[in-house]
């Protein structure tokens, strides 16, 4: 079971220092969340820095809002960096449901589904070398990956999760293992019925916080602050583990459903919960 950390967005000054402590212990992925109307770092260009501040561990977007971007620079952003990274960038794509960030893109809330399977048909493309169309040529650099970085798609709905199968490698499930186990039934199913070779990749999230009360009250805090346009932060805040037992009982369930990696969320800022997380596992 490889286990990650999402990183906290409250001083992007400070993700060097946990990326650096994440690369040299024993997490697999430093995962980056994705909004544009908020007060956190650009996931790209944030996880580029980070990326060149570590040798090892995977960067993932944690999930970026694709229908946000322009297509072809998007392609080629993500090539670019997976490339520079030897392969290293994992692509966690999501539609994003809140007004303000497509007001504010200039994107429709309604279509943005639609939206974002154009945009992978293009990306796609685009990755394999072949040209963009109607005169106008192949955009690159070639992604280290043949054919594109991996791509996770993050969603509850059966027409997001049907995308892992569509134009995916895998799920990434930000839900409890009380209900998660029927998200990964669900995106395995539609892996058969398009008959995908082997079985995805399924990532799952769980929200953390390690340390002292002040950090646990911090990450509370920052939590529901985040959370709180979805009517459900008071839950969200409730799900949140702050012992080293419920983390490892949180692992151990998802390891239980056959989930290949967990991504333990952060939303606290202190930078040692790197330190007591590993000691945890």
């Amino acid at each position: 079971m490889n286990v990650g950390i999402g990183l906290p967005i409250a001083d992007p000054a400070t993700l060097l220092t946990w990326a650096r402590r994440a690369d040299d212990g024993p997490f697999s992925t430093l995962g980056l969340l994705d909004r544009l109307v908020y007060d956190n770092p650009e996931p790209l260009v944030a996880l580029a820095v980070l990326a060149g501040a570590t040798s090892r561990v995977r960067v993932q977007t944690e999930v970026l809002l694709a229908p946000l971007r322009d297509t072809a620079l998007l392609a080629k952003q993500s090539a670019t960096l997976d490339r520079m990274t030897g392969g290293r960038l994992v692509l966690g794509l999501g539609v994003g449901g809140r007004d303000d960030d497509h007001r504010a893109a200039g994107t429709d809330l309604r279509t943005r589904g639609r939206r974002l399977d154009g945009q992978l048909a293009l990306m796609r493309r685009l990755w394999s070398g072949e040209p963009y169309g109607d005169g106008v040529g192949p955009i690159g650099p070639a992604p280290a990956r043949p054919g594109g970085p991996e791509v996770l798609f993050g969603g509850f709905k059966p027409a997001a999760i049907e995308r892992v199968a569509g134009w995916g490698d895998g799920f990434l499930a930000a839900a409890p293992p009380s209900w998660a186990g029927g998200l990964f039934d669900i995106a395995r199913g539609f892996w058969k019925d398009h008959g995908r070779a082997g079985a995805p990749r399924i990532v799952a999230q769980v929200n953390v916080a390690l340390g002292p009360e002040d950090v646990v009250d911090d990450a509370r805090a920052r939590l529901h602050a985040y959370y709180g346009f979805t009517g459900m932060a008071d839950r969200m805040v409730a799900g949140l583990l702050t012992t080293p037992a419920a983390i490892r009982g949180a692992i151990a369930a998802f390891a239980n459903l056959g989930a290949d990696e967990v991504m333990l969320y952060c939303h606290g800022a202190d930078p040692h919960q790197v330190e007591r997380l590993a000691d945890a596992l």
